[in-house]
């Protein structure tokens, strides 16, 4: 097993930096000064550390326009892609003061009148213009979220390692499913197979839960698989530095087609909506088109270097946060419909926006071992 730190292949590390400097020119950006782990590897193809949680902000990768030079915050060449030279490299530093004295000495530095941040603290508000004496500092996350926004197609490519460990991962899972086994067994199968395929960050919370009779949008109190219950498995994966994700619900013996072929409306009904140029609110019609309850919680999301836009919801398209769609987005949607007495199906899928429309990414997984006819029959062929 090779265990070398490599960057990411040049052609998907050169597409992605030059539409980063795109936008640096729409926005005006004579230098980014990065802190966001996502959109440090966007830039570099540098593979950074996976924290759980949030970390303040610090300048640790910049990147400057008018030479595309690139100078990284790391204490050694591993992972570093070769147009990043040894000396553009500078090592981690306690004093915030040190960290202002490696940004003097960049090239360009006092020539910038636009300097772009994905994220400050107070500290670095302050210090930054030190570093940057005659520049403005503005806030760069619109210009890399526009950059992340759409995908290359190396990028596509790259995401299949994601799609593949959680489909696996589903599929684990399923092997396990009968009626007795506990939502927590079903989760460290599925967290185990990823695991086995080289990916030990889920990009999900949770794994698998049965679903409630009682009320739309909860888990049962129980914990464990009973028969007749509807149980949703979801899947995320982080490979790569690429997320992918897929849900299925599966019946415990028994089965509730009236509630599937609901559930089947609705998602022929999303996968229309999933095209060049339509507003993200479709998705959102996409409920009301098929009769169903609109869930309080997102219904797609953008899905890239950790998640992308955009966010699809009704409290914030209420809020006036209207997009449109565009082709090389790639999108998590979620269907969800539920019945009193019954539970819920769930049903979650990684699309990738073509200009001919929806391309499913991810497939319905199945237990690679013989049929178990405990578990009822597959309800998604």
């Amino acid at each position: 097993m090779a265990t070398d730190v490599l960057p990411d292949a040049y052609p998907l590390r050169a597409g992605r930096r030059e539409r980063a400097l795109a936008q640096m020119d729409a926005y005006g950006l004579d230098v980014l000064v990065l802190g966001r782990q996502a959109n440090i590897r966007y830039v570099t193809g540098a593979p950074q550390l996976w924290i759980a949680g949030t970390r303040p902000f610090g300048p640790m990768c910049v990147l400057v326009r008018a030479t595309e030079d690139i100078y990284l915050n790391s204490t050694d060449d591993e992972g570093v892609p070769d147009e990043i030279g040894h000396d553009h490299l500078y090592g981690l530093a306690w004093n915030p003061m040190t960290l202002i004295d490696v940004l003097k000495k960049i090239d360009g530095a006092d020539a910038a009148r636009r300097v772009g941040t994905d994220a400050i603290t107070p500290t670095f508000a302050a210090l930054l213009p030190e570093a940057f004496p005659n520049a403005e500092i503005v806030d760069a996350e619109p210009a890399m979220r526009a950059a992340r926004r759409v995908k290359t197609s190396d990028e596509i490519v790259a995401m299949g390692t994601a799609v593949r460990v959680a489909e696996r991962g589903l599929a684990a899972a399923l092997c396990e499913f009968a009626p007795g086994v506990s939502e927590r067994t079903l989760a460290g199968a599925m967290m185990e197979a990823m695991a086995a395929g080289g990916v030990s960050t889920p990009a999900t919370q949770d794994a698998a839960w049965v679903t409630s009779k009682e009320q739309p949008w909860r888990r049962a109190d129980s914990g464990d698989v009973r028969q007749g219950d509807l149980v949703a498995f979801a899947a995320g994966a982080l490979a790569n530095g690429y997320v992918a994700e897929v849900g299925r619900t599966w019946p415990a013996g028994g089965s509730a087609p009236e509630l599937f072929g609901r559930s089947d409306l609705l998602y022929d009904k999303m996968l229309a909506a999933c095209r060049p140029g339509a507003p993200t609110s479709d998705l959102v019609a996409a409920y009301q088109a098929a009769g169903e309850p609109i869930p309080p919680m997102p219904i797609a999301h953008g899905l890239g270097l950790g998640f992308d836009p955009p966010v699809v919801s009704q409290t914030l398209l209420d809020a006036g946060e209207h997009d449109r769609l565009e082709a090389g987005m790639v999108l998590a949607i979620t269907g969800y419909v539920w019945q009193e007495g019954v539970g819920a199906v769930f049903r979650r899928d990684s699309v990738h926006i073509t200009e001919a429309g929806a391309d499913v990414l991810t497939t319905s997984p199945v237990c690679a071992t013989e049929a178990d006819e405990s578990i009822g029959p597959d309800p998604w062929r």
